[in-house]
């Protein structure tokens, strides 16, 4: 059984930073391309970032580039979010997504992803 279990998310200031890790059972994580996304209230849930299994090449939303960097410890089986310089508007619930193993293209859509986390509560306070 698949499970993808996020933690690391809190309550931050404006400026701050977090760190969120994404931990894999059920799947080995080098031949899965992982992502993140994020869901305000109200809001559809958005692409962040992904890293690909294969040379783990990356790819980040606009509105994050530049201040979130996504990371994979294929030993730890753990995907990462750092977030630097954090504003209100990146307050959200964060998911750690999977795509099917070895899929040749990543994807940014929720569509293109087959596990899904249970989310963690980011906010971040102004």
């Amino acid at each position: 059984q698949v499970q993808l279990v996020e933690s690391g998310g809190g309550l931050v200031q404006a400026g701050g930073s977090l760190r969120l890790s994404c931990a894999a059972s059920g799947l080995t994580i080098s031949v899965y391309t992982l992502g993140w996304f994020r869901q305000a209230p109200g809001k559809e849930r958005d692409f962040i970032a992904y890293i690909h299994w294969n040379g783990d090449s990356t790819r980040y939303a606009d509105s994050v580039k530049g201040r979130f960097t996504i990371s994979r410890d294929n030993a730890k089986n753990t995907v990462y979010l750092q977030m630097n310089s954090l504003k209100p508007e990146d307050t959200a619930l964060y998911y750690c997504a999977a795509r099917r193993p070895r899929a040749v293209l990543p994807g940014t859509k929720t569509s293109d992803y087959d596990y899904w986390g249970q989310g963690t509560q980011v906010t971040v306070s102004s």
